[in-house]
């Protein structure tokens, strides 16, 4: 049996990615990916995407130039979701979210006495009209 085949892909063939830094245990964003894009992330060793809003492959960084370089890719439990651990390239230290900072999850939810609120507590590294043309 192919690799792939045991990957537990949705009805729209693709599979949740989460990209977590290698060196840090850092959980830097949350991705998809199709068949290809699983097949070309091995074979070249850096990440490689698919995006749904642009209905193609996706190579991290052929924009921004924060490439991630792929370590290990490791499969959960149940097949249904991909682990990426990557080296973060491009920006020191590494820039993987589209708004300029290290990580995508960069807002912290803080409690008050409304409720509750999102406050970002990651601050931006590069600003992003400076990243993307």
């Amino acid at each position: 049996m192919n690799w792939l085949d045991a990957v537990q892909w949705d009805a729209q063939g693709l599979v949740p990615v989460i990209a977590q830094e290698q060196a840090t245990g850092d959980v830097l964003m949350f991705a998809w990916m199709n068949r290809e894009a699983l097949q070309k992330t091995a074979e070249l060793g850096r990440a490689v995407y698919y995006s749904r809003s642009r209905g193609k492959l996706w190579f991290k960084g052929e924009e921004s130039g924060h490439v991630q370089t792929v370590h290990e890719i490791r499969l959960d439990c149940d097949n249904d979701v991909v682990l990426l651990k990557v080296t973060q390239l491009g920006h020191e230290p590494g820039i993987a979210c589209h708004t300029g900072r290290h990580s995508c999850f960069f807002q912290r939810y803080e409690a008050d006495a409304q409720g509750g609120h999102w406050q970002a507590v990651e601050p931006v590294l590069k600003d992003p009209e400076s990243i993307y043309k």
